[in-house]
């Protein structure tokens, strides 16, 4: 096993050993962006499964942090895989996985700015509830065009929102949650105008399913719909002043595709962000 890297100057000196072996390989390296991930110990699991679907379809610099308690420091490691991209030529990604304890957990982005490919756009993985208030976070989102969260993973959603909704305009946020809704949103609008008249809504899926898309019909009405919430790991249902809203064709995607989508968008989504401050208001 890999003796551990110390610091991110051994970081840079591992890539620019290993990028030298590729060029004597005659890979072609293609990095699109660099894609940072914070991974809290609980989300390591899965954040490892979404990983591994990427790496093929987004050829990316990727820093993966895990923040640990206790110690001191950063014990990094690097990792590059290729893939056939045919023709005898292949893609090659570069993940570089970091365990962050003490100074260097509360302020990471002094570790991966050195780390960042020039001129590439930088996306922010955040899993579980970002500390809003906290510079682990906002160190971050200074250095990112884009950040992505799953308030999936939110236990308290209404303050959460609301503190996401005060970075609306610093960082341009998706949310996998939203992603999730898309194919109900799309048939709900088709119900226009009758779901003008509309006074509640149920929702049988995840909280936070329920509360976006209760928001989403809020703000494109203007006025207050109440909402239902049935709990559900998925979205299953829809209603509407109780009678069931029909079913929309297609299968749910999963986190991968649900993240790869995301990893090509880099303008606000203004109706998200509507849909997010009526939750809260």
């Amino acid at each position: 096993m890999a003796t551990a890297l110390a610091s991110v100057s051994e970081i840079e000196r591992e890539l620019a050993s290993q990028r030298v072996e590729e060029e004597a390989s005659a890979r072609l390296r293609t990095s699109v962006m660099t894609h940072i991930a914070w991974v809290p110990e609980e989300w390591v699991e899965a954040a490892e499964d979404v990983l591994t679907g990427l790496a093929e379809r987004h050829p990316s610099r990727t820093i993966v942090l895990f923040p640990q308690s206790g110690g001191s420091g950063l014990a990094g490691k690097v990792a590059v895989e290729t893939f056939p991209t045919g023709e005898n030529k292949q893609i090659c990604t570069e993940t570089i996985r970091i365990g962050l304890s003490g100074v260097a957990a509360d302020h990471p982005a002094s570790v991966v700015q050195p780390l960042l490919i020039s001129d590439l756009p930088v996306f922010l993985r955040w899993r579980g509830t970002p500390p809003f208030g906290k510079s682990q976070f906002s160190e971050l989102v200074d250095v990112v065009d884009r950040l992505i969260v799953d308030s999936t993973e939110w236990p308290e959603l209404a303050a959460s929102y609301a503190q996401l909704a005060d970075f609306f305009d610093r960082v341009v946020v998706s949310d996998i949650a939203w992603a999730r809704t898309s194919r109900w949103r799309q048939m709900l609008a088709s119900l226009w105008p009758q779901i003008g008249d509309v006074k509640r809504i149920k929702v049988t899926g995840t909280a936070a399913q329920a509360h976006l898309l209760a928001g989403w019909l809020r703000s494109r009405l203007g006025r207050q719909v109440e909402l239902e919430h049935e709990p559900a790991d998925r979205l299953a249902g829809v209603e509407l002043d109780g009678e069931p809203a029909p079913f929309p064709p297609g299968d749910a995607p999963p986190g991968a595709d649900l993240l790869s989508d995301e990893l090509e968008r880099l303008s606000r989504d203004l109706v998200y962000e509507a849909a997010v401050r009526a939750v809260v208001t």
